[in-house]
């Protein structure tokens, strides 16, 4: 008998059951497919039929497994029963966890709610905790955005009524020349991966714009290797040529923005008696509103001395100060360079994509075609980063729209709830009272100085100083600013710290080392001057040695989670889309969802729509409130499967709705009619279609403002006029910051870095998203290390070889650490992974682990604050429109050391409260 061939099984089973949710290894949100065997975690795979990722999965989706099963994981409650910082804690139950932190909280509530700062890191439900903070009535609430994107969505957001990423995306089927500024690879990573593909499958061209050529710049087909900060410089360049060659959409500017919009003496826009903008009617030489039917706006009008925003801004930018050989020295790029970057964009005149659609305008005139300009732009922090970040980033939306390249095929496409004007949203509110709750939303757009968050007495009314003449605009609020102010007392003194996911001892501070002081300084009496810290996160982070109290999360595959269009939902350019994350398993520790804990201490704290008028609670958990909290009649956090199930957007709530999610694999779909696709903020259709889906409550259609009247009224009040004033040091600094139209001026870190000459930036990379990314034991393989980047001249100069360390200056603070060579990166620029580094002792990490040793953070070189002036005053290291942290300013100098043992600073271990993992290299 011959020899048989064995009968191998070649696709083993790697699951028994698959479960299908939202993935949070980054801020993609794409769907998943759980694989369970035997009830745990085996295996993650893209969901083929989620419209994010269309099944495709990145390095951090896969490696959420390990996540799940990861060693940093607290266990349960913890009370510190050492000093803070030392990590030396005891495991207690929940109910004496929840009756401390109410025996903290009620008095507050009761006594000067305002005592209580509530800020939350990268978290997903925001118009929930927000809610909730609301509640409870102090006005110190905000999120991780004021040191992360706020320029980007405040300038977008006040320019045309939405921004990158999250709010739009480019036109990925029409586009034909797609540049993108100041992009690393880990936000938007899944979706931006697939539309290059797409684009590079049509023979469309992809143009990078950064100091440092990876990823996407490395993918792109050519590269601008800009000099940090310089980023607005070059877009008003490219203005510049456009203009000059005329090679602006007129038609598009006269139609749907406040170009043909007439600037009164005051520099404000000239309106009619009912307060809506005019215009002149090119037909008729005399005013109109801008929206009459049949109105024909005219560019180029004067009336009783009054000029057009179109002719101020193109006197502006046709100036010799903007023309590419004046820019070339600052920006690192050539004068023929800008030219050649300008003429491919101009080069979109001659190729218009043209779709046969008809369409009805806000004034009632019927288009029969939609048509627009095959190029398309997107950014990110590397351009907003910077203390000029606001004003670049309004430069690049300036830029797109006057090619008419925004909400026209092949352009830059809003992405529901959005576009909404300014007027849309809420203004700030900060008035507290004892017991009471907050009037209305913590966050906001304000219009004017009577929109700030002011006291009585003129002082800040926030303990972050956001809506001040600070940083009037800052939306998302300053949370790296909390601790630095509460520490100082400035503008009062707080009681307690609540922070959810935000690891501010370490990677989300600027300062770092001072920071840590600051959380365990105390006063004369031996008080903590940060009297209380509660923090609730899923793994043994940095920021957990300095809690008082310890509320354990749960990882994401372990608990409810509502990625809502009332936050920040998952929508694309053709659909409204939300979706919900759901416990595929269940914890195997004593832990809680921080969400639900909110109601349970709501509902404990009897605050205003938690519970009803008889004390009573209104939802059991975070689930029960995801399906039956109603922001407005019919509008809940969830647009699916609403009333009867059988509707979407509004409709009463239905108590199978997270059924239907499951079901349906997590997320709901709602797709915009054909007619609605483009042109949304002008488009009837759009404008009905929303209204329907209970995104707006009447039709709200706008004019792009390339001049800002907000800005505008905050420049009035710093010439003197109006009842705010601000106080006289910082009157000229808001003079200057406040232009209506966009500006540039050099980076505040310019005049703070002299005698450092090399700028110094980080980025996250495409494996990385949260700081939890470098504990991951899979992904840990991918970047164990981080060394500093010297472009390859500076490495040459400095005589430096493979293996070398080096000592790294700035202004405030000094490193060591090893580093590499690099060829595609600006001659002046060096740079990092970042997050990789730990501290010794966190994250359950062998003390000997790369991460421990070799990584580490530029943080501890930047400061909150700006080096003193003559003046004697120091400025904050951060934008002076929104507060935004200007992590991207930061200069430094280099000189060579011998070898290291390890990177310095070096701080003490931390004591973890978990066990570290055995020891081993990843």
């Amino acid at each position: 008998m011959g020899f048989q061939e064995p009968e191998l099984e070649r696709s083993p089973a790697v699951s028994d059951e698959v479960r299908r949710t939202t993935c949070y290894m980054c801020a993609c949100r794409c769907g998943i497919n759980v694989h369970l065997k035997s009830g745990r975690v085996s295996y993650i795979e893209g969901n083929r039929d989620h419209p994010v990722n269309r099944g495709v999965l990145c390095a951090k989706g896969a490696s959420g497994i390990m996540q799940v099963t990861a060693p940093s994981r607290l266990r349960a409650p913890l009370k510190r029963v050492g000093p803070r910082g030392s990590g030396a804690f005891e495991e207690i139950s929940w109910d004496e966890a929840l009756e401390i932190a109410v025996s903290w909280l009620k008095p507050l509530r009761e006594t000067a709610p305002e005592r209580l700062a509530f800020f939350a890191g990268r978290d997903q439900s925001q118009s929930f905790t927000s809610y909730w903070a609301q509640g409870f009535g102090t006005p110190n609430y905000a999120a991780h955005g004021g040191f992360c994107s706020v320029n980007m969505a405040a300038a977008g957001i006040y320019t045309m009524g939405g921004a990158f990423w999250e709010f739009g995306q480019p036109d990925w089927e029409r586009a034909r020349l797609f540049i993108l500024f100041g992009v690393a690879e880990d936000h938007d990573s899944n979706p931006i991966k697939m539309g290059i593909g797409r684009l590079k499958a049509r023979g469309a061209r992809v143009i990078g714009i950064n100091p440092v050529r990876t990823g996407y710049n490395g993918v792109a087909d050519d590269w601008y290797g800009i000099t940090p900060g310089t980023d607005g410089l070059l877009i008003l360049a490219l203005v510049h040529e456009l203009l000059k060659a005329g090679k602006v959409d007129l038609d598009y500017l006269a139609r749907w923005t406040n170009a043909p919009c007439l600037v009164g003496e005051d520099g404000l826009l000239l309106r009619d008696a009912d307060g809506r903008l005019i215009v002149i009617d090119r037909a008729t030489g005399k005013p109109a509103p801008f929206d009459a039917p049949g109105v024909r706006p005219d560019l180029g009008a004067s009336w009783q001395g009054s000029r057009t925003v179109f002719q101020h801004l193109a006197e502006r930018y046709l100036a010799d100060e903007y023309a590419p050989a004046a820019v070339a020295g600052r920006t690192g790029i050539s004068a023929s360079r800008i030219k050649g970057l300008a003429a491919e964009i101009a080069a979109a005149f001659e190729a218009p994509v043209v779709l046969d659609q008809p369409w009805t305008d806000f004034r009632g005139e019927r288009h029969e075609r939609m048509v627009g300009r095959p190029v398309a732009f997107h950014a990110m922090r590397g351009i907003s980063a910077h203390s000029n970040g606001f004003q670049t980033a309004r430069a690049l939306h300036l830029l797109q729209i006057l090619i008419g390249a925004v909400e026209t095929p092949g352009g830059f496409r809003f992405k529901p709830p959005y576009p909404k004007p300014v007027e849309a949203h809420p203004t700030p509110h900060c008035v507290c009272a004892p017991g009471q709750p907050l009037g209305g939303p913590h966050l906001g757009f304000p219009r004017g100085p009577e929109d700030l968050a002011l006291k009585p007495d003129g002082s800040p009314a926030r303990i972050d100083k956001a809506f001040s003449w600070e940083n009037p605009l800052s939306v998302h609020g300053l949370m790296h600013m909390v601790i630095p102010n509460a520490h100082a007392g400035d503008p009062y003194r707080i009681d307690t710290l609540l922070l959810y996911m935000a690891n501010m001892a370490w990677n989300s501070s600027m300062n770092t080392a001072a920071v840590m002081e600051m959380l365990t300084d105390t006063d004369e009496a031996g008080d903590y001057r940060i009297p209380r810290i509660i923090y609730s996160d899923a793994y043994a982070s940095e920021m957990v040695a300095y809690a008082d109290l310890v509320l354990p999360d749960t990882t994401y595959l372990e608990r409810h989670d509502c990625i809502s269009l009332l936050d920040r939902p998952i929508s694309e350019a053709e659909a409204a889309a939300d979706a919900i994350r759901w416990p595929v398993v269940a914890p195997d520790r004593e832990v809680r969802g921080f969400q639900s804990v909110l109601v349970e201490l709501a509902n404990r704290l009897q605050l205003p729509g938690f519970v009803d008028e008889e004390g009573r609670p209104r939802y059991r958990d975070y689930a029960d409130y995801m399906v039956n909290h109603e922001r407005r009649p019919g509008i809940g956090p969830l647009m699916g499967w609403r009333g009867d199930g059988s509707r979407t957007g509004r409709g009463a709530p239905n108590p199978a709705q997270l059924d239907r999610y499951v079901e349906n694999g997590g997320f709901c779909l709602a797709h915009i009619p054909a007619e609605a696709q483009f042109f949304k903020p002008w488009n009837r259709a759009y404008q009905d279609w929303a209204v329907a889906l209970g995104l707006y409550d009447a039709p709200q259609p706008y004019l792009f403002a390339l001049w800002s009247e907000p800005m505008q009224r905050f420049r009035r009040a710093a010439e003197g006029h109006g009842e705010r004033q601000p106080p006289a040091h910082l009157r000229e600094r808001l003079k200057r910051a406040m232009d209506p139209l966009p500006i540039w001026y050099p980076p505040f870190g310019e005049a703070a870095g002299e005698g450092y000459p090399l700028h110094a930036l980080t980025q996250r990379p495409m494996a990385m998203y949260h700081s939890w990314g470098s504990q991951n034991a899979w992904l840990r393989q991918i970047h164990g290390d981080n060394p500093l980047y010297l472009p390859a001249g500076l490495w040459r100069e400095l005589g430096f070889a493979e293996g070398d360390w080096a000592r790294v200056t700035s202004p405030t603070g000094e490193i060591v650490v090893p580093v590499a060579p690099m060829a595609a990166l600006n001659e002046r620029t060096v740079w990092t992974w970042n997050a990789i580094g730990k501290r010794k002792g966190a994250w359950a990490l062998d003390p000997a682990a790369p991460e421990a040793t070799k990584g580490f953070l530029l943080n501890h070189l930047i400061h909150e604050l700006l080096p003193g002036r003559e003046d004697g005053l120091r400025w904050a290291n951060a934008d002076p429109v929104t507060g935004q942290a200007a992590w991207f300013d930061l200069r430094v100098r280099i000189e060579k050391v011998p070898p290291q043992d390890q990177a310095r600073p070096a701080f003490p271990p931390l004591a973890s409260p978990v066990p570290p993992a055995p020891r081993n290299r990843p």
